[in-house]
């Protein structure tokens, strides 16, 4: 029988997870809560106003394992802590390098105006929302910003992302306005933008004006009108998927040189 450790635990998750669908997934977090509360009745029983169930389960990032971290990188897994505490980002704000933080699904604001002070790429592909303020720090971020989990964006929050100088990965987007395209037109770097499915024409035709490369992978409607907007960047800049879109748009992107990738 294989020694107990913090590896085989994490590999035995991975290996249950994947296998389920959202509704298994759902119900394993019902159990767990519940599991967490008979643990802990009496104190939920003593003081029910005021028992926060969501603080008590949440996995925290404190100042004293951030600096463990710094001092040792190999022996903390940042990415298993679904919470962070100010002073710990405050600390890590002197790292050199990457850091994923992908359980965080949430960001305070001063958290984010630590973590901006960085060097390196940053995951934060745990995060489904993003405060205007939030947005406007991470866009000072000097490295890559992978933001995968955000479903949506204000105009503020977008506005200060286009600002961000470094590649920008936002593949949980499903949709994308036509204002929201110009703003991010406007971004200089890596655009990753493949949860998108379609886009209008006068999406394509802001995204057409981008300094960068950009990939739309994820596009299966695109109207002629579109694709020969987007056949006007440069070739090395455009990633798309030729089998998933119509014939003839396929066809326009690909005569222009954009063989897709």
């Amino acid at each position: 029988m294989p020694k107990h450790n913090d590896k085989n635990c994490h590999a035995l998750v991975d290996s249950i997870v994947s296998g389920m669908d959202t509704g298994d997934l759902m119900s394993f977090a019902h159990e767990h809560l519940l599991r967490h509360y008979y643990e802990n009745a009496d104190a939920f029983l003593l003081d029910w106003d005021n028992y926060d169930m969501e603080e008590a389960v949440l996995s925290r990032l404190t100042k004293e394992i951030a600096e463990q971290f710094l001092a040792d990188y190999a022996s903390v897994d940042l990415s298993e802590f679904t919470a962070i505490e100010d002073e710990a980002a405050e600390s890590l704000s002197k790292h050199e390098g990457y850091l994923e933080l992908h359980g965080l699904y949430r960001l305070s604001d001063a958290v984010a105006e630590s973590l901006s002070k960085c060097e390196g790429d940053l995951y934060l592909e745990g995060l489904t929302s993003l405060s205007d303020a939030a947005a406007e720090s991470l866009s000072k971020y000097e490295g890559d910003l992978c933001l995968n989990g955000l479903v949506n964006l204000s105009d503020a929050a977008t506005e200060s992302l286009s600002k961000h100088d470094g590649d920008l990965n936002l593949n949980g987007l499903t949709s994308l306005s036509d204002a929201a395209a110009e703003t991010l037109s406007k971004h200089d770097g890596q655009l990753s933008l493949s949860g998108l499915t379609e886009l209008s024409d006068a999406a394509a035709e802001s995204l057409s004006k981008h300094k960068g490369s950009i990939d739309l992978n994820g596009l299966t409607s695109l109207s002629d009108a579109a694709a020969t907007f987007l056949s006007k960047m440069e070739t090395t800049t455009l990633s798309y998927d030729p089998p998933a879109l119509p014939k003839t748009a396929s066809q326009i992107l690909y005569e222009a040189g954009h063989v897709g990738g």
